[in-house]
């Protein structure tokens, strides 16, 4: 089968052996596949990668002993898979991989295979192009999982990127002030028309003179894509106010450790999310996420796609199989 293989800053389409199944595992053949930010870093040198990247996906159930109802169905998986049997949440198990990210073939390639109970089944109402952001839309939906949203909270997302977008919409079921700032007017445009208040800033810089004179928040996301992004956010956030990282970067971030300590500011990292959670929203319709669809490309065209991916200002590339 024909794969995409990161190493050391270089893209080939090498040809692999179908995967083979281990016990509890299900082979999937890949429909659609999404380009996320995450993976541009791994193309970077993020987490040493060199190996199949792709971690958003939709995809059909080829072979699946353990639940053989499964075949022929539309899926989308978790992408965090434990190596042995496991009690708790998979996303931190310790001996896990992590599909196209840590030890594990993602989703650039003809098929894959996960573990049979990561699969969940996306209804008939819900189209490829909407189903293949269930993975980001969960990770945008996870930090009102970790955080108790009211109504009444200030709340900022800090950055106009995809996540950012999906973390902000997803605040917005429950709290109808979600203030999201960005440099693109129209990613920041996409948010808008979906009820997010938003402002449009020229160049980082401005933001140092806004924290000055804006009234501070209760909570701040940062999802910038910026080692930087975390000094910006903690300016914005009010004394014992919460900080929700988002950003992966290969870079290190410094973080201001004394207006940390002396406003008693909580830091709160946030990965992965429920899928389920996140499929059940795009069945209701309550999250419309194909207008972040810039591009789509056959597979052939792979490297073209991912050039238009790492643009700047880019929105969400598909790769179509």
């Amino acid at each position: 089968m024909k794969s995409v293989f990161f190493d050391a800053g270089k893209i080939d389409v090498i040809e692999k052996d179908i995967p083979i199944l281990n016990s509890g595992e299900a082979l999937l053949k890949v429909r659609l596949a999404g380009i996320c930010n995450t993976d541009i870093e791994l193309h970077k040198g993020y987490y040493g990668f060199s190996g199949v990247p792709g971690h958003e996906f939709v995809v059909v159930v080829e072979e699946c002993p353990d639940k053989p109802e499964l075949v022929g169905k539309r899926v989308v998986a978790d992408i965090n898979c434990p190596a042995e049997p496991y009690v708790g949440d998979r996303r931190h198990y310790s001996n896990r991989t992590v599909v196209g990210i840590v030890n594990h073939d993602g989703a650039f390639a003809e098929y894959l295979k996960v573990p049979a109970e990561n699969l969940y089944t996306v209804a008939d109402g819900v189209d490829d192009r909407a189903a293949v952001f269930a993975e980001p839309l969960a990770a945008g939906m996870e930090v009102s999982q970790q955080i108790h949203v009211t109504g009444d909270m200030r709340i900022m997302v800090l950055g106009d990127g995809k996540l950012g977008l999906l973390t902000a919409l997803a605040l917005k079921i429950n709290n109808p002030n979600v203030l999201r700032i960005g440099r693109h007017e129209d990613k920041l445009a996409i948010a808008g028309k979906q009820g997010v208040k938003t402002y449009c800033i020229s160049d980082s810089e401005e933001l140092t003179a806004l924290a000055v004179e804006w009234d501070k928040f209760d909570l701040v996301v940062e999802a910038t894509g910026s080692e930087k992004g975390i000094n910006y956010s903690l300016d914005f956030v009010r004394p014992e106010g919460t900080v929700v990282v988002k950003t992966t970067s290969h870079l290190p971030s410094s973080i201001n450790l004394a207006k940390l300590v002396v406003d008693e500011i909580s830091i709160v990292g946030s990965r992965c999310g429920d899928i389920g959670l996140a499929l059940n929203v795009l069945e209701q319709g309550m999250i419309n996420v194909t207008d972040l669809i810039e591009a789509e490309y056959d597979f052939a065209d792979f490297k073209e796609a991912f050039d238009r991916a790492m643009a700047k200002g880019a929105k969400k590339v598909l790769v179509k199989m």
